[in-house]
């Protein structure tokens, strides 16, 4: 009996062993740095500016993540988006003026990524966030900082790329809303 206990503790390493060693090289074959670059559609939102009310329609933008992998499943990055939108302005009288926001963002954000399948991995993601909006017809330019939240999914078509599809929300409050992204990944 003893022996049988010995025989399979050291099958149950042996097995272990080349599990690990076969993550440690799927892991060493991804690579390490990645940028991605992304379109984006702006999902717009309402909210009170001083008398009257700034009312988000959809917008539309660009954006680029610069990112780097701390092991298989966590990534720190630096996120970049521009986007216009179209924006409603509604005054206390009921009046409208149809203007255009212009927004700058930027963010630090950490990244988890769970490999649901060998192509495909689901994330993940929050951090800081820095914004630039800018209405100029309605003399609204200012900074807000906040937090930054997002989920989304990767599917890899090659050893270098994948597609990323993401859905964003912030804590700043402003006319832009939340955002939906997609684009491509380049791992090197």
């Amino acid at each position: 009996m003893k022996q049988l206990l010995q025989t399979l503790a050291f099958a149950t390493l042996i097995t272990v062993g080349a599990q690990a060693s076969e993550h440690e090289t799927a892991t060493k074959e991804h690579k390490d740095f990645y940028v991605a670059a992304k379109a984006l559609v702006t999902l717009g939102d309402e909210v009170k500016h001083e008398e009257s009310t700034l009312d988000g329609g959809v917008g539309k933008g660009v954006g680029v993540d610069i990112g780097y992998r701390v092991s298989h499943n966590f990534a720190v990055e630096i996120d970049m988006t521009y986007a216009n939108s179209d924006v409603t302005e509604i005054d206390a009288q009921g009046e409208k003026e149809d203007v255009t926001g212009k927004y700058i963002t930027s963010s630090l954000d950490v990244v988890y990524m769970y490999h649901a399948m060998h192509d495909l991995g689901l994330f993940v993601k929050g951090g800081i966030e820095y914004e630039v909006e800018n209405i100029d017809a309605l003399d609204i330019e200012q900074t807000e900082v906040g937090v930054i939240y997002a989920l989304g999914g990767e599917y890899e078509i090659s050893h270098h790329s994948a597609l990323i599809l993401e859905y964003e929300g912030s804590t700043i409050e402003g006319p832009r809303g939340s955002t939906v992204l997609a684009g491509m990944v380049y791992s090197f």
